[in-house]
């Protein structure tokens, strides 16, 4: 059973205003993004039962930026990759026709980077007139869990679409070198530096809905 999951792209993108008597607007605008590809290859060791592995390819990113009265005074910037391997246990129940149902467990993990980028203006110009920062890292981890229930659509004897809902729980961690540095006016140019390592956590739990297609291959006899 070859296949991979398609349709699992999500784009989002956010806005809230927030007014205070006497100060102004403030907007916050948040967009982010991500891309999840992963080929399986899998064995039957039974009529309903087949065992495989999976490919893990997940590009991603996030920025948020800040207003007031027109002017952006903070942003937000990261950018990640995650690229690793897996397994999965799927079985297949009694179906109507073409419709097989089925119930899937997988897990995966491997290597990740992530890049951030960011500043802050300060509004009355004291005690800075500007703070960035950056940092990268590579060799971070991540691993997926999941748990996945659907319905295999057979478009002929050797495909199928899988129409899926699921749980997943992901965990990432990350140490990156981050550097920041503070202007103390607009015409700045030496502005003070400092440098250190920062460790990011990052668990999430939700649902997913997806589509895949599979292609069976006939063993040799």
């Amino acid at each position: 059973m070859i296949g991979a999951s398609v349709g699992t792209v999500f784009f989002n993108s956010g806005n809230s205003d927030i007014t205070v008597a006497n100060i102004g607007t403030n907007t916050s605008k948040i967009t982010s993004y991500g891309v999840t590809i992963n080929p399986s290859y899998g064995w039957f060791v039974s009529d309903n039962t087949v065992i495989g592995a999976t490919l893990n390819i997940n590009p991603n990113g996030q920025k948020t930026t800040y207003e007031q009265n027109g002017s952006t005074y903070q942003s937000d910037k990261s950018n990640g990759f995650n690229i690793g391997a897996g397994g999965f246990v799927r079985n297949y129940f009694p179906g109507s026709g073409s419709l097989l149902p089925f119930a899937q467990a997988s897990i995966n993990g491997g290597l990740s980077n992530l890049k951030t980028e960011g500043f802050f203006y300060y509004a009355a110009g004291s005690p800075l007139y500007k703070y960035t920062y950056s940092g990268s890292s590579s060799g971070g981890v991540f691993v997926n869990t999941a748990l996945t229930g659907g319905l295999t659509k057979m478009v002929g004897q050797n495909a199928g679409l899988d129409f899926y809902i699921g749980y997943n729980f992901s965990y990432n961690k990350n140490t990156f070198n981050r550097t920041t540095r503070y202007y103390l006016s607009s015409n700045d140019n030496n502005p003070s530096t400092g440098e250190n390592e920062t460790t990011t956590k990052f668990t999430n739990h939700g649902f997913t809905i997806g589509v895949g297609f599979q292609v069976f291959l006939r063993g040799k006899k």
